[in-house]
């Protein structure tokens, strides 16, 4: 059965358009009361990434999730991600002309809760980190050509960020045929403190910074902290964030 997850998870989200681009491709999703949230950034410069990151939020939230355990609404979540993939995939085949725009796409990084127990499934560089005993995590790990050649060429991480391809994505719904999805699970304690986050704000922050804004007593609080420190630099990019706290101050 389905814990109540809202009595013990607080949690808030917010998204900006950022300083440069024309549209915000991100989407969120931040329901406690379902043990869901999640951040879906559109592939840049596409055409379809606005609707590719809402129709990722719009049918994860869509799925069941009273009285069902969290293996199967993890599960349904990955078959979900994969049958997107796919349908992107398909909604290329109808366009005219596809070298116009030849993907349509969206990372995703999305944390389910059943009480204390979480699953966190990703792809692409949209990332999720974990503050605990002010010690910060990043859980997630980026799919895009620089941790590719750290892991599989063996190249240390300053060579890899020098590659001119360096940020290009290797997962992303929609990206290919074939998607990978990455999945960890593990156990929330008391005084956690998670953020989930489109690149365009991690980017612009340093390990301390987030450090500092995920110690706030609140969400909101440390939502504020992190927005404020990028918007006031160059935020060239959208940014997005959902950020929850589990069972009191972290």
């Amino acid at each position: 059965m389905l814990q109540p997850v809202a009595a013990r998870w607080r949690s808030a989200a917010r998204s900006d358009i950022g300083k440069v681009r024309a549209r915000n491709e991100d989407s969120f999703v931040n329901l406690a009361e379902r043990g869901l949230w999640l951040v879906a950034d559109g592939m840049g410069g596409h055409r379809d990434g606005a609707l590719a990151s809402r129709l990722i939020a719009e049918s994860l939230t869509e799925l069941p999730y009273a009285d069902l355990s969290l293996a199967e609404r993890t599960r349904h979540a990955q078959q979900c991600l994969h049958w997107l993939n796919r349908r992107f995939s398909d909604e290329l085949t109808l366009l005219a002309d596809r070298s116009l725009d030849p993907v349509m796409g969206s990372t995703v990084v999305a944390l389910l809760a059943d009480g204390q127990q979480l699953s966190c499934l990703w792809a692409g560089d949209s990332r999720c980190y974990l503050l605990r005993n002010r010690q910060l995590y990043q859980l997630s790990r980026d799919h895009c050509l620089a941790r590719e050649l750290i892991e599989q060429q063996q190249v240390d991480a300053t060579t890899a960020a020098k590659h001119p391809q360096a940020q290009a994505l290797t997962q992303a719904i929609g990206a290919a045929s074939e998607l990978k999805l990455e999945m960890l699970e593990l156990e929330a304690l008391p005084g956690d403190a998670y953020l989930l986050c489109s690149d365009g704000l991690y980017q612009y922050l340093s390990p301390s910074q987030l450090c500092h804004a995920l110690a706030s007593p609140n969400p909101e609080q440390a939502l504020e902290r992190l927005f404020a420190q990028v918007l006031s630099g160059p935020a060239r990019d959208n940014l997005s964030a959902v950020v929850l706290h589990y069972g009191g101050r972290p």
